[in-house]
């Protein structure tokens, strides 16, 4: 049996007005995202427990089959791991992102899509002129970035009861409320403010105004987090996995169950990334796994955009360059199970994600069919298939 699961992150909304009361999913020309709801079934999972904080590594960790009240301790320790980052029992990651704040508003949780070269030559500078004994700072992917505190000789000063924000729960809102609270605050927001005067005239940020784009005015430390010990999913599942994303925190995850990461050329974490080639590396992985994982960031990020149609236009590359061609290539190799579902809802209205259901489809072998023959969140909710503890989706699907 060969399974294949397609995760349009943060996919699920609500009803626009300007789409006639339909949701982006419902609104989008998505047939093979429909021919899998027409072979199989339609449901609901909730991936994030209410007293959890509904960012994607609760939801994908959930999403997974992992139950989150057991194995969630923080999301940049998912992302260390994905850098191949090891951390020490007393060591503590913490997510670097580069913003834009202008007058106090979060302008851009992204620094205008900025560059790894440029946030790594930002980085270098932070690194030499504000970071301290035991702090280091780790360059990822594009405004996705990583600060390392190695607690062995210095404990930390903050906790997993320091609570911060993540910047794009704060696209164009004020960030006076967004500031780390609690234990260990202090040093954070300290780190935040010495930034900004040491990017100021920084060259990269020079060149970026020249060029018409936002600057990257500081850094915004959030999701801290210590070492997780994930059971390996061979061993909770019995099934051998691959995962095909762009995002750090699902490559982090996946070393960490266990799972190979296969990088695919042109995929960007963006809108702009290269739907076609993730839909043939997840057929050409068939072969040599079990279970395919193919993750797309971009209806998340046109979600925090607040870009209904650029959300749309995403949903509807997914499905026609990943869906179908994966689902085909499936009903070729026999057996097969096949899911599509993201991690969360991500509402265009608020740009920032949300708790609450999602909806699945479903189908292949031992799956019988229901009545639903389109795959979107009103017939979800209606569905008398609901996981009200998303971790238990994954053995369901996987029929064990």
């Amino acid at each position: 049996m060969k399974y294949a699961i397609v995760i349009p992150d943060g996919c699920a909304d609500e009803p626009q007005e300007s789409l006639g009361g339909k949701t982006p999913l419902e609104a989008a020309n998505v047939p093979n995202m429909d021919a899998v709801a027409k072979a199989g079934v339609v449901g609901r999972a909730d991936n994030v427990p209410a007293h959890l904080p509904a960012g994607s590594d609760v939801a994908n960790l959930s999403l997974l089959g992992y139950s989150p009240l057991k194995y969630f301790s923080g999301r940049a320790p998912l992302e260390a791991a994905a850098q191949g980052i090891e951390l020490g029992a007393d060591d503590w990651a913490v997510r670097c992102n580069l913003v834009t704040i202008e007058d106090q508003i979060m302008k851009s949780f992204t620094a205008g899509q900025i560059s790894s070269e440029e946030a790594k030559a930002l980085l270098e500078t932070a690194q030499t002129q504000l970071a301290g004994p035991g702090v280091e700072f780790h360059p990822g992917v594009s405004y996705r970035n990583l600060l390392i505190y190695r607690g062995q000789d210095r404990p930390a000063p903050f906790s997993m009861e320091t609570r911060t924000t993540p910047p794009h729960d704060l696209s164009d809102k004020s960030v006076a409320d967004g500031y780390p609270r609690g234990q260990g605050s202090d040093w954070l927001s300290d780190m935040m403010s010495r930034s900004v005067e040491l990017f100021a005239d920084h060259p990269v940020n020079k060149q970026r105004i020249a060029d018409g784009k936002p600057p990257a005015t500081n850094i915004w430390l959030w999701g801290l987090g210590c070492r997780p010990a994930l059971t390996p999913f061979a061993e909770l599942y019995g099934k051998t996995g691959k995962m095909i994303t762009a995002v750090d925190l699902l490559r982090g995850l996946a070393a960490l169950i266990g799972w190979d990461r296969i990088e695919v050329p042109g995929a960007t974490g963006y809108t702009d990334t290269d739907y076609a080639a993730k839909g043939q590396y997840a057929i050409n992985a068939l072969d040599s796994t079990d279970v395919i994982c193919v993750h797309v960031e971009a209806t998340d990020e046109a979600s925090h955009e607040g870009d209904i149609q650029e959300k749309i236009k995403s949903l509807e590359a997914i499905d026609g360059k990943i869906v179908g061609p994966l689902h085909e290539a499936l009903k070729k190799h026999g057996d097969y199970r096949m899911i599509v579902l993201p991690d969360h809802p991500t509402f265009c209205r608020t740009k920032t994600h949300s708790h609450g259901f999602v909806p699945l489809t479903m189908c292949g072998n031992g799956i019988e069919a229901d009545a639903f023959e389109a795959y979107h969140e009103r017939n979800a909710d209606t569905s008398s298939l609901s996981f009200d503890e998303g971790w238990k989706m994954m053995p369901y699907f996987l029929g064990v």
